[in-house]
């Protein structure tokens, strides 16, 4: 789980992932489905070098008996923090044992989504993600020069577009190398998919639920906190 990042679009003070959210904060919620999945045997949670608010998570994890979580320093970038948590593991990991990796500003994954990825993809050669349809008319603009207000460019065919979510999950190995050959290109990829991708693999999608939204804004945490709500209820 990468937790390094410093969430500047979510203001100033506390990272997103220690936001207070109905009793907990979000990475207790982002981590909570895999905790109860038996098939998670260990969490690694990549964390930045000044995070001084994960000492008292981790407390609680403990207090309440998830003795599977550990932590590594993260790094600048995305993939950096998750190549440092698969490093973490590689003593006691094979090349072919299942991976997931999940954003820690996303704690509204509903456990049965876990569970459909982990059953579809558990003989699959390559791996895949979660991911939803795109329902929303998407708009292209030019790259640069279009201003605040930038214009239309075209209305982009939808049919076939997907929204990417978490978790993402692929077999350690390959995982492990397709990250490496990118660093080494200097090339950071955006999610783990993309990794593969550029190597030449197809990840599959999984068809999860549009609700397990990625904290970004302040704003967001009244929807996760509505999602949570209607799922205890």
């Amino acid at each position: 789980m990468p937790a390094a990042g410093s969430g500047s679009r979510f203001g100033p003070g506390a990272r997103k992932q220690y936001a207070p959210l109905e009793g907990r904060t979000v990475i207790e919620w982002a981590l909570a489905p895999f905790l109860a999945d038996r098939r998670c045997a260990q969490l690694v949670v990549a964390l930045a070098r000044d995070d001084a608010d994960w000492k008292k998570v981790a407390a609680r994890l403990a207090a309440s008996g998830a003795s599977a979580v550990t932590s590594v320093e993260g790094g600048e970038r995305r993939s950096d923090s998750v190549r440092r948590a698969l490093a973490s593991l590689a003593a006691g990991a094979s090349p072919s044992d299942w991976v997931l990796v999940h954003d820690a500003a996303r704690p509204c994954l509903d456990p049965a989504d876990l569970g459909r990825l982990l059953d579809r993809l558990g003989t699959h050669p390559v791996g895949g993600l979660l991911a939803t349809r795109v329902s929303d008319t998407l708009k292209r603009t030019a790259r640069i020069g279009g201003g605040a207000d930038p214009p239309v460019t075209e209305t982009v065919e939808r049919s076939d577009l997907w929204r990417a979510l978490t978790p993402q999950m692929f077999r350690f190995g390959p995982l492990c190398a397709a990250l490496d050959r990118a660093h080494a290109a200097g090339r950071f990829p955006s999610d783990e998919a993309q990794a593969l991708e550029w190597l030449g693999e197809r990840p599959v999608l999984v068809e999860g639920d549009s609700m397990n939204l990625k904290i970004t804004l302040a704003a967001d945490l009244a929807l996760a906190a509505a999602v949570l709500r209607a799922r205890r209820s």
